[in-house]
């Protein structure tokens, strides 16, 4: 509830009355005579009231499931299950508390909030004040987000365990989706976590493009399916895991979903 200003009663001038004689036909009649001072200070000046304005705002009704994530699953996909829910950005949105940083990182058994349908909706009313109270504190919840982002700069250990978590980055500044679990299978599936494995026996390697690199990636589909922001090499193995998860990705969903020879 609005607190009610306080007010201080202004001073006001004493008004300066005098005598003047006014001819009326010989008859001087006395009227006093207010100073220009006196005459502002008459009505006391009264202070700008603050504009208490209710405004009214719907406010939708939501229910609100829990998902326990298992083997396989990825943000999309909870998202297709839940199409109330907004879509795989905004479920991350609601749960980045417990999924953390990674939004394409998501563990069996971790517990997820879906919206799932409204339920009708409220009317809330709002001040002008507390509408603008609110907008502010939005605004500075969000420089602290922002600052506390750029601040950060992430390190990945040279190894594969390294290699596969700065992929996952990339792949979820560019909506490609993929588990730890889905690319670290395949890869070791593929090149037992070689960046320089080649293979020059197959299909391929007959047909002169030989598939290379941790998932195996031949140089028209490394090319075709190249992420921006990765080395061109397609031996380095950030590059190499990114450009096969996002053609999986287009191809089969997600890395997830591969099994077997891609």
């Amino acid at each position: 509830m609005p607190v009610r200003a306080k007010h201080r009663r202004m001073k006001t001038n004493v008004i300066t009355r005098g005598m003047i004689a006014a001819g009326t036909g010989g008859i001087a009649l006395a009227l006093p005579l207010v100073s220009a001072t006196g005459a502002s200070a008459a009505t006391p000046a009264q202070a700008p009231q603050v504009a208490k304005t209710a405004h009214t705002a719907v406010v939708p009704n939501v229910q609100l499931v829990t998902y326990k994530v298992v083997a396989g699953d990825t943000l999309s996909k909870v998202a297709q299950k839940y199409p109330k829910s907004g879509g795989w950005k905004k479920l991350y949105a609601a749960n980045r508390a417990v999924i953390g940083d990674n939004p394409a990182l998501i563990r069996p058994g971790l517990k997820l909030t879906v919206g799932t349908k409204s339920l009708g909706s409220t009317t809330v009313r709002t001040t002008a004040k507390a509408t603008a109270t609110a907008t502010a504190a939005v605004a500075v919840a969000k420089s602290k987000v922002t600052t506390a982002t750029q601040a950060s700069v992430k390190s990945y250990s040279n190894n594969l365990d390294g290699w596969i978590k700065q992929s996952l980055d990339v792949m979820a500044k560019s909506g490609i989706p993929g588990s730890y679990d889905g690319i670290y299978r395949n890869v070791m599936r593929e090149s037992s976590g070689n960046p320089n494995a080649i293979n020059n026996w197959d299909s391929n390697a007959a047909a002169g493009i030989p598939s290379k690199g941790l998932l195996q990636v031949i140089d028209p589909t490394f090319q075709a399916y190249h992420v921006s922001g990765t080395s061109m090499n397609i031996y380095d193995p950030v590059a190499n895991i990114t450009a096969a998860c996002n053609y999986a990705a287009k191809t089969y969903g997600s890395i997830d979903n591969v099994n077997g020879a891609y």
